[in-house]
């Protein structure tokens, strides 16, 4: 079939259906810097590149779908990040937005800290060479193995967060004769996504100890009594995907005056905050996140603010960027298979991935931009909705995009901005084979994550 055989979907001159998307681009073939890693661009030919290698190189060398990061920005963003903080401020990178020891690596050079979530996320960080008094353990239900783990390696600071685990960890440490770093988790009232926040009835999750009800404080008491505990911080995290600083500003205020009620109570100053992390990203060209340096300036500001009027010192602040390091630094390269016109409404674009590489889509209602790869094209704009080739309606990558009508099976398209959770939350749904993560620089590509093959499927199923 020849590019323009098929009957097209409606085009933006169409009426189109009601859905997720603004007017198409003036111009389908460019690259919104705010959406795509810093090296990506288009070559002479029109092809997208990525560290100096073109997108069907990648394909040929390491098939599709699969996950490209661009090692340079990767590592940019997180120096911009441990430099507008400086000195006197941790940065822990949230492990669970995407980890491998490759990562890891990047991020002991680069001098951020680490903050892992699972046993898995542990082993990963320590394989990679972080030192382990630059990690964080986080988790609403540690196992007692993790905890002992974590102990055991010496992480810098364990997040605790319920009154069980409180004595767990307390337990744990005495009997191996140590004195474990603790923060707890405290639930301020606040939940921040993206432009909106609201300032009550958020304790209802599974997270953290509720600050309202006087439960924080509590929690409070018991670490301090326990040998087996040095609590040094209040830790907090109020949503994500976020773009105004307000919803900051009201948990700094609270987790503040915890630390006020704390100074008044026991005569002690805790000598950290962590105020968690769910800074934004651009996704689509509509979003607009903040900068590093923007960042640390208002959250410095706001911190030092709320102790100075509580009569308190400033404590050392954390912060806990994910999405906001690997988020834009990677995008998912895929091949074009099926293309099914639908009169009047728009045209369903399949690709050789889908939910098992991409399930945000399906579980939040994420919204993600998508360029044509492989060539450019004069043609007009196309309404199309990315879909994968997994057995089920809500198998959609892009939920409503444009590109151009002359999109033919064979194609690459790329997804931006895949960096975070992507990988992190992939599955073997349809017995799918994961996809590799290829770290790309300076005209070299390396696979840090290899592809699945069927017979890791294989191996795990013991008949």
């Amino acid at each position: 079939m020849s590019r323009s055989a098929h009957p097209a979907g409606p085009r933006h001159a169409d009426v189109l259906p009601e859905g997720h998307y603004s007017a198409p681009p003036a111009d389908l073939n460019a690259l919104d810097p705010k959406v795509w890693a810093q090296t990506v661009t288009r070559d002479a030919h029109g092809v997208v590149t990525v560290g100096g290698i073109d997108v069907k190189t990648l394909a040929e060398w390491f098939g599709t779908p699969a996950y490209f990061i661009d090692e340079a920005d990767f590592r940019a963003r997180a120096r911009a990040w441990r430099t507008a903080f400086g000195p006197d401020a941790d940065v822990f990178y949230a492990g669970k937005a995407f980890l491998s020891r490759a990562v890891v690596r990047w991020l002991h050079e680069e001098g951020l800290n680490l903050d892992v979530c699972s046993g898995g996320e542990l082993a990963t960080a320590l394989a990679g060479g972080m030192p382990a008094d630059r990690i964080a353990f986080h988790g609403n239900n540690k196992s007692v193995e993790e905890i002992t783990k974590a102990v055991e390696a010496g992480v810098g600071r364990i997040v605790l967060d319920s009154f069980q685990e409180i004595v767990r960890v307390a337990h744990i440490a005495s009997s191996m004769g140590k004195r474990q770093r603790v923060q707890i988790r405290v639930t301020v009232g606040v939940e921040a996504h993206t432009h909106e926040f609201i300032a009550t009835a958020h304790e209802d999750q599974k997270f953290g100890i509720p600050l309202a009800d006087g439960q924080a404080a509590e929690a409070v008491r018991r670490a301090l009594q326990l040998d087996g505990l040095e609590l040094i911080g209040i830790h907090s995290h109020i949503g994500s995907q976020i773009f105004d600083m307000s919803g900051f500003e009201v948990a700094a205020h609270r987790v503040v005056g915890l630390l006020k009620d704390i100074r008044d109570e026991h005569g002690v100053e805790l000598p950290e905050i962590d105020l968690g992390g769910g800074l934004g990203i651009a996704y689509t060209s509509d979003d607009d996140p903040r900068e590093p340096h923007e960042i640390a300036k208002a959250l410095t500001e706001i911190v030092s603010r709320e102790c100075e009027g509580a009569r308190l010192r400033t404590p050392r602040i954390s912060v806990e960027p994910g999405r906001a390091i690997v988020g834009p630094t990677a995008f998912t390269l895929y091949e074009v298979g099926t293309i099914k016109p639908l009169q009047g409404l728009r045209t369903y674009v399949s690709v050789d991935g889908g939910m098992s590489d991409n399930i945000r889509t399906a579980l939040y209602d994420a919204e993600y931009s998508v360029a044509l790869a492989s060539r450019t094209s004069d043609a007009e704009p196309m309404l199309v909705r990315i879909v994968g080739k997994h057995c089920e309606s809500g198998d959609i990558v892009v939920r409503d995009a444009f590109l151009p009508a002359d999109l033919a099976p064979g194609d690459l398209i790329a997804v931006p901005a895949t960096g975070a959770y992507c990988r992190s939350m992939a599955s073997n749904y349809n017995h799918a084979l994961r996809p590799p993560v290829v770290a790309v620089g300076d005209g070299d590509a390396r696979v840090i994550v290899r592809r699945e093959t069927e017979e890791d499927l294989l191996r795990l199923d013991v008949g």
